[in-house]
């Protein structure tokens, strides 16, 4: 796992991610410039999402995690050495394809992999703690872009994060990825539960006889035919897709911090603690399942609890929620594996990528139709409805 855990932590040791926007803005872009290249980025991520788990399950993961971050890097090559809006419009389609070669594609092989090895149980653990080290990359990379634009300006932060993505690529190289033979089109793989890996080949990549089999038709078919056909994966997809685009709403918490009164630069020392809390709830994940439930009903309390009263402690137990939240999106996703099979996991999960990214769009919709009429102590307040209704209808399976 420790692989995996390299390959969480480098794909967002990105020194861009913090001062990307600057960078646009002193290019010379408009804000209608800059808002058009999310829309870019947004259009590109949906487009590609179900293909992408087609892929997955069509050729080999472990190539596809080789060529996400090399996407990705290209793109920031292009915004380091060429700055235009050219090149950055092609750089957010190149990020796109990247985020969306990655989606569920790391799922399905974690899952893969510790399925063959008899430890299946430790999903939600351990893709919990990937999540939890992704953020605290974030972190990382935040405060050290400060002093690396200082001493090199944006050229050094840009060469920097093109490296990272090529010490990413090659992390993923290293990746196990022992599939399964495919069965035959005549007798289909039951949904759940999944069962245990066949023998792999001695190359341990099966591009050519998943393809040689079976078509990406075949493929979309299969993973319609399980979510249709087993409770528990609908059920569980329509979990994954609500809680994680539900938790959009965490790009809004510097606005929540802001509202409470505190200097400017205080604010980014309360979006910390937030992300704080994101990443002690991912390692956290795989603890109490049973209690999921009144977990999360309990964490939708303290967002609202947080929030209401506009006071800067109330953040901390908002960090809580957001951190309840983290661990259950680990949870659901651990459910959803367990019930897919190998021959579409991937589909299925970026399915559930695709369900959140239409909810999360909902969410950015809401949230600014809410703040017609409201702050965003009372909209993160109603944001906890969804939590508690979700919680009401048993989480469990």
């Amino acid at each position: 796992m420790r692989r995996l855990y390299a390959y969480a932590w480098l794909e967002d040791f990105v020194l861009l991610y913090p001062v990307y926007a600057v960078l646009f803005t002193e290019t010379g872009l408009s804000a209608a410039q800059i808002s058009s290249l999310f829309v870019i980025w947004s259009v590109t991520a949906f487009a590609l999402e179900i293909p992408s788990g087609l892929w997955a399950d069509l050729f080999s993961r472990r190539r596809l995690l080789v060529l996400a971050p090399l996407f990705t890097g290209t793109g920031f090559a292009l915004w380091t050495w060429w700055p235009s809006y050219p090149a950055f419009a092609a750089g957010f389609v190149l990020w796109g394809a990247g985020t969306a070669l990655r989606s569920g594609t790391f799922q399905a092989l974690a899952y893969e992999e510790l399925s063959r090895a008899g430890a299946r149980n430790d999903y939600a653990r351990v893709i919990g703690r990937t999540e939890s080290l992704a953020a605290s990359a974030e972190l990382a990379a935040t405060a050290l872009a400060a002093p690396v634009i200082a001493l090199g300006g944006p050229l050094a932060v840009g060469a920097a994060s093109v490296a990272v993505t090529l010490l990413c690529a090659l992390t993923g190289a290293t990746l196990p990825d022992h599939r399964s033979r495919p069965a035959a089109a005549s007798a289909p793989e039951p949904a759940a539960p999944p069962r245990p890996l066949s023998e792999p080949d001695a190359a341990g990549d099966t591009d050519a006889g998943e393809s040689g089999q079976r078509g990406y038709r075949e493929v979309l078919a299969e993973g319609l035919r399980e979510v249709r056909g087993s409770p528990g994966a609908l059920r569980a997809l329509l979990f994954v897709s609500l809680i994680t685009g539900v938790t959009a709403l965490d790009e809004y918490v510097p606005l929540l911090a802001r509202d409470t009164g505190v200097a400017p630069g205080t604010v980014p020392l309360l979006v910390l603690l937030v992300t704080g809390g994101c990443v002690v709830g991912g390692w956290l994940a795989g603890r109490g399942a049973r209690y999921a439930p009144l977990v999360l009903a309990a964490g939708a309390c303290c967002l609202a609890a947080g929030a209401l009263p506009g006071h800067p402690a109330g953040l901390a137990l908002v960090a809580v929620a957001f951190g309840v939240f983290q661990w259950t999106m680990a949870l659901a996703d651990a459910r959803l594996q367990s019930a897919v099979s190998d021959r579409a996991r991937a589909t299925v999960t970026s399915m559930a990528g695709f369900g959140s990214e239409v909810v999360a769009v909902l969410v950015f919709a809401s949230y600014a139709l809410g703040s017609l009429s409201a702050g965003p102590a009372l909209i993160f307040a109603v944001a906890a409805v969804p939590y508690l209704l979700i919680a009401v209808s048993d989480f469990r399976q």
